[in-house]
């Protein structure tokens, strides 16, 4: 690698052996007599969407009030970085009636109705996070990224006559492409630092040094000798994190050996809590955010019909059958309780987006995440009233530390209309919608 007293490229990467390391956004690649306070004033232009099963208890997920000073008993963990967030009350998906979680899956990205179909002929919509892809993908190592936290093996007819391909596949590159999602760290870890060549080529690279980072050793501390303190820190602080992400797949790979029955939705060599494998999920989207290798990640934090158990949070009772509580109060409250624990990863998360400077801001100002599910009221079925979350954006003007309430419902596909927008994607119209969430943001400043 050469450096030259020219701004470096923003896609400037470290290679060696099949093995390519992203770097984080530096003061070395702002163009010479180019602020780096300008970086903060770009549009946002990354889009994450996080996907939470199953709806929730609304009367526990509502804030009660116009702004989130005060948040409710599902929404308490976000105190620390509410002011990016902003709650909608009342955002439906029309187009996922008649009531099921096939259809609210396939909808929460798409607005687009499924075709009831049990075999291939399956048809839906291309999602927004691809339509986004399409457009600004190309710019980075990886169009998209697609995660999930289950094995999604379950294959022919899920739900109601629906395929379970509607189930299984939160992305779809076009109405008839759904993009199967990864749940496995290590693979995930290994599509971010991979160069080419097969996956066991790389492998067997990885396995003849203790870490990804070995490899990449003396280009670093060239690097290094190159770069100003404030660019050393960042770039320790990166590589600290590779390498404590790296060493907690491996630890959860060991374990696995020990555990001779894994969860049956859990894929063999993750960690064996729940928390600890979607920390470490969540964890990998920092990384490939900040190293820029995709701008587009979407996130299933459990099927639709899982019967996951969330023991570790005291609630033995598999999910599915606790969100059909046919209103009993304990029921409810111990999927309140699961909602809760969901939103509370997600809370962490955000914070880390919030610590990691990026420009004159952080990683989370740059960023857009929708958190939410295609389920109001589980019990029925219902696509109205859904839990949505947004946040960060700062950056593109994103008020933050409000919540949204809208009389009549609106066209869930209005707020996807509006992020596209503020990712540089303008298009009138977004599956059966031409609205958009204009409250959301604020005009930016010239």
């Amino acid at each position: 690698m050469i450096i030259t007293k020219m701004a470096m490229p923003r896609r400037t990467f470290l290679r060696g052996m099949g093995l390519t390391l992203a770097l984080p956004l530096l003061e070395a690649m702002v163009p010479a007599a180019t602020p780096l306070v300008r970086t903060a004033a770009n549009p946002v232009r990354r889009l994450g969407f996080v996907f939470m099963p199953m709806g929730c208890d609304i009367t526990r997920w509502t804030p009660p009030g116009d702004k989130l000073d005060q948040l409710s008993p599902i929404l308490s963990s976000l105190a620390l970085v509410k002011e990016h967030v902003t709650a909608i009350t009342n955002l439906e998906l029309q187009n996922a009636y008649p009531g099921s979680h096939a259809t609210s899956n396939s909808a929460f990205l798409s607005a687009a109705k499924a075709k009831l179909t049990e075999s291939t002929d399956y048809y839906l919509g291309t999602t927004v996070d691809q339509i986004a892809a399409q457009h600004i993908g190309q710019e980075t190592q990886l169009p998209s990224l697609e995660l999930a936290m289950d094995l999604m093996q379950v294959v022919g007819q899920c739900d109601n006559g629906y395929a379970c391909v509607y189930q299984n596949n939160l992305s779809w590159s076009s109405p008839t492409t759904p993009l199967p999602a990864e749940a496995h760290p290590r693979i995930v870890f290994e599509s971010l630092f991979g160069e080419g060549g097969s996956i066991a080529d790389r492998q067997a690279a990885l396995r003849k040094r203790a870490s990804l980072l070995d490899w990449f050793n003396e280009d670093i501390a060239r690097l290094n000798r190159k770069l100003g303190p404030g660019d050393r820190t960042r770039i320790s602080q990166y590589l600290d994190t590779v390498r404590q992400v790296e060493r907690r797949i491996q630890k959860a790979e060991a374990d696995a050996a020990d555990n001779p029955l894994p969860d049956l939705d859990r894929p063999v060599g993750v960690p064996a809590a729940y928390a600890d494998h979607a920390r470490l999920m969540f964890d990998l989207q920092v990384l490939a955010l900040q190293g820029d290798v995709t701008r587009i990640i979407t996130f299933q934090l459990a099927r639709e019909t899982s019967n996951r158990t969330y023991p570790e949070i005291g609630v033995p009772d598999p999910h599915h059958p606790l969100s059909h509580h046919g209103n009993d109060p304990d029921k409810i409250a111990r999927m309140a309780k699961i909602n809760q624990f969901h939103v509370s990863l997600f809370a962490e998360f955000l914070g880390k987006l919030k610590a990691t400077p990026e420009g004159n801001g952080t990683l989370l100002d740059h960023s857009l995440y929708l958190y939410g599910s295609g389920i109001g009221n589980p019990n029925v079925h219902d696509h109205t009233n859904l839990p949505i979350l947004v946040a960060g954006g700062a950056a593109g003007g994103m008020k933050g530390g409000h919540h949204i309430k809208y009389e009549k419902p609106k066209p869930l596909a209005n707020l996807h209309l509006t992020l596209l927008d503020k990712v540089g994607v303008h298009l009138d119209k977004f599956a059966d919608s031409t609205g958009k969430v204009d409250e959301l943001f604020e005009p930016l400043a010239v």
